[in-house]
């Protein structure tokens, strides 16, 4: 009898530690978990990624490709509890930050994840440096989880293949000419040499790699917060010829800009000798209307008047006068 108590209490005892204690978890503050029941993740009737705004960048052939249900997230906190035949998949959300050439399937690729290639427009096999930021995207779990086997693998591929498609085709923006000085300042963009082009618009290629990734969430369940491309360095066979290029397209440049300027300067200089003369005349110019309208205004009141005038005005040239030249009428 004895036995049979100790076995009894003994089961008791194990069962509570095995299935009941050991169904207790917690989830951590940068964690988001799902619950399979017989390993069938528990879902949202009735809603999938389509019903959810991560999947708006989707092509209509890519809706019917990426269509996941909507899984039960667990927020953080606890404890929570799970019955034998429930298992916790537990996934980080937190930021984390990826060298752009990284291969997780062959990390001895592309010089060990430290250099990617791509081919430019005009043939040529550059490199670029940089780096992506990424994190679980919490509203499409099922895709992360059972959707894709390896969804890093899957976005990376998918990220590169973007960014060298991006680099086959790059062509500058096109530059409004609205005289030769903007032609002076912008020469650089009549080369047509795609490297300079692409160190130029670095920008616009990151911008241009966070829009054409927008559904990396939605396909992969992972989403590219940022991508960040810091270098672009040409191979070691063509560096000096762009440099070359470089250098010569500095001193156009530098002395269109210097014959702009000095052109600039006569420019203002002529305009500011026409005013000046123009000045001039106006001045000379006033007395003689205002002494005309003085005349006018004279004979106005008669012949005589204007004839005395004019006498006094001779008086008064005779005596500021030191000689005189009379004409003798023969």
């Amino acid at each position: 009898m004895t036995i049979l108590l100790g076995c009894g209490i003994g089961f008791v005892v194990w069962f509570l530690v095995t299935y009941l204690l050991a169904g207790l978890y917690t989830v951590d503050q940068n964690e988001r978990a799902v619950k399979t029941i017989f390993g069938r993740a528990e879902r949202i009737p009735g809603k999938t990624t389509l019903s959810d705004p991560i999947a708006e960048s989707l092509t209509p052939e890519e809706r019917e490709r990426y269509q996941y249900p909507q899984v039960r997230v667990i927020p953080p906190g606890g404890p929570y509890f799970k019955w034998p035949w429930e298992k916790v998949y537990k996934i980080s959300v937190a930021t984390q930050t990826l060298n752009m050439a990284y291969d997780p399937e062959q990390p001895e690729a592309n010089s060990s994840g430290t250099m990617l290639d791509a081919v430019t427009k005009d043939q040529l096999n550059t490199g670029l440096t940089g780096q992506i930021r990424y994190r679980v995207s919490e509203r499409n779990l099922y895709a992360y989880l059972f959707g894709v086997k390896q969804p890093i693998v899957h976005v990376m591929g998918f990220f590169i293949s973007v960014l060298r498609e991006r680099i086959a085709n790059f062509e500058a923006p096109a530059v409004k000419d609205s005289g030769p000085g903007d032609r002076a300042n912008d020469i650089s963009t009549l080369t047509g040499v795609s490297i300079n082009d692409l160190r130029k618009n670095l920008r616009d290629l990151n911008e241009h790699m966070d829009r054409e990734c927008q559904s990396s969430a939605a396909r992969f369940g992972i989403t590219l917060d940022a991508s960040l491309i810091t270098g672009i360095d040409p191979p070691p066979e063509v560096e000096s010829a762009l440099a070359a290029i470089n250098t010569a397209h500095n001193q156009v440049s530098s002395d269109i800009s210097l014959a702009q300027a000095s052109a600039d300067q006569k420019i203002v200089q002529s305009r500011r000798a026409v005013e000046i003369e123009t000045l001039k005349a106006h001045a000379e110019v006033e007395p003689l209307r205002a002494m005309a309208a003085q005349l006018t205004e004279l004979k106005k009141n008669g012949p005589e008047v204007l004839e005395a005038y004019v006498h006094n005005v001779r008086l008064t040239l005779f005596n500021q006068a030191q000689h005189a030249i009379l004409e003798v009428k023969r």
